[in-house]
């Protein structure tokens, strides 16, 4: 019998179990056997990934959903037997809304895809002036920029779109997404798609267009599904779930169990053995490691070993973040409706966004109250979680009020902070990921995946562990493996 080859991955939260749950996929398809491990140095499973049920409240800590536009996510649930779990935002005619000069406009229908679906609600919206609007318009007529330059994200948007337009809706909507400072994001890392639209169509409208005229063409018969998706219990579902079918499967899940080290050794010719030590003393050793962790995590292991990768992983900053659930009686005011309202920059406000989480989503509170999510921090923007509970929560409070007339007292309130969570991709990101996929490629068998690399969403993740799954088997197998692709 073929002995079984030894897998480590380190890191619990969803790029460790999607990672996991790939390469036991792989190993059965490649007739491969393995015996994977999984070590989590905090006491559950799932990450940022964190639902709480309050009596009928259901609120989540991390992210509330996921795009269903990057099919690993949908395909994921539906391998788990989640599918008919999945849920769509509630049908709505208002979406959202966007803070300007201190009141709140609707966003015109159809902008988060950069094509309006009526003219009217745009050009009443009162977000942009003419000129902003007339500038704007001519987002067909700017020639693309630079195939070879790494734009920031704030440069790319201005340049398309004008100044006005950036900075008060799209700003907001685009680096929100990250925690982030759209001046030193990289257009390429964070948004690639833009940049592709720009370079085949000339104009990012012109290619959205073209590519939602593709999709109508060839629409399928899967269930529709809106923009974002989530699950009916919560996305811990999904990492209950998985955690099941990983110990169905064999893989031993051991959390509590904090790595501090990494050695190296020489196993057989052209191969490598990796010694794990852990905090308790223990050790454990395997031919594939992969380091599903934050990136400041993986370096500290890793600098002993390349101290350039060390380097490398330490030029990836990250943000800190909060979340305040906070339910109220259902008493709903004319600045009350839709999904919620994200805000610019330029306000100068605490508050982020906030969601209307109750009328977003379905089965999340009693009908009788509004459940909202609120969102703080970020790049330049950290100071405010410093603040105790309960004086942070009152100053989200005072903004709700100002902003939405909320004034009752809440009957539930809870504050989820984030300490150096959202990975951060700074203009040569990619760069960067190339030197380190260079250097750490002298490692056979040892992995980097995670929202550290490729993208900070769930689908992301997803993906990123198959594709890690891939290197490891090829990695076992005695197989060069490509470079990554990013």
């Amino acid at each position: 019998m073929t002995r079984p080859r030894t897998v480590v991955i380190v890191g619990g939260g969803i790029s460790g179990l999607a990672t996991a749950f790939s390469l036991q996929e792989k190993a059965t398809q490649a007739g491969l056997p393995i015996r994977c491990t999984i070590l989590e140095s905090d006491s559950s499973w799932g990450g940022k990934i964190v639902t709480h049920r309050i009596g009928d409240l259901v609120t989540e800590a991390g992210p509330d959903s996921f795009l269903s536009q990057k099919q690993a996510g949908l395909d994921l649930c539906l391998k788990l037997g989640l599918a008919d779990q999945l849920i769509n935002t509630n049908e709505t005619g208002k979406k959202a809304c966007v803070l300007h000069r201190g009141k709140l406009h609707d966003l015109p229908e159809g902008l988060l895809s950069f094509v309006p679906k009526q003219l009217g609600p745009f050009l009443h919206s009162g977000l942009l002036s003419w000129s902003g609007l007339a500038r704007m318009g001519l987002e067909f007529a700017v020639p693309p920029g630079s195939p070879r330059d790494d734009e920031s994200l704030a440069a790319f948007l201005s340049r398309r779109f004008g100044v006005q337009a950036y900075e008060r809706v799209l700003e907001p909507l685009m680096a929100g997404i990250y925690a982030g400072d759209a001046e030193q994001m990289s257009l390429r890392a964070t948004f690639p798609r833009f940049f592709e639209l720009e370079q085949q169509h000339g104009s990012i409208v012109r290619g959205m267009m073209a590519a939602k005229q593709s999709v109508s063409s060839t629409a399928s018969s899967r269930p529709r599904r809106t923009m974002f998706v989530s699950l009916k219990n919560g996305l811990s579902e999904l990492v209950a779930t998985l955690t099941t079918r990983l110990i169905q499967q064999g893989v031993e899940l051991r959390v509590g169990a904090r790595v501090d080290a990494l050695r190296v050794r020489s196993h057989e010719l052209g191969r490598w053995m990796y010694d794990l030590i852990l905090h308790d003393g223990s050790a454990l050793s395997a031919e594939s490691v992969v380091l599903a962790t934050p990136a400041y995590v993986s370096a500290d292991l890793l600098r002993p070993l390349t101290p350039i990768a060390g380097g490398l992983l330490d030029l990836i900053p990250y943000a800190s973040t909060a979340t305040i659930a906070m339910a109220f009686p259902r008493t709903l005011t004319s600045a009350i409706g839709g999904f919620g309202f994200i805000i610019p920059r330029t306000e100068q406000r605490h508050l982020i966004a906030a969601t209307w989480t109750s009328l977003k989503w379905p089965h999340r509170a009693p009908s009788d109250q509004l459940l909202a999510r609120c969102y703080v921090g970020g790049v330049g923007r950290e100071d405010i979680l410093q603040r105790e509970d309960q004086e942070l929560v009152a100053t989200i409070r005072a903004e709700l009020a100002s902003l939405c007339g909320i004034t009752a007292e809440p009957t539930y309130t809870e504050v989820n902070r984030w300490w150096k969570a959202m990975p951060q991709y700074a203009i040569g990101h990619l760069g960067r990921l190339e030197q380190l996929d260079a250097v750490v490629s002298r490692y056979p068998g040892l992995i980097l995946t995670g929202a550290a690399y490729r993208g900070v969403g769930i689908p992301d993740c997803i993906r990123d562990g198959a594709l890690a799954a891939e290197q490891v088997i090829r990695s076992l197998s005695g197989k060069t493996h490509p470079d990554r692709v990013h």
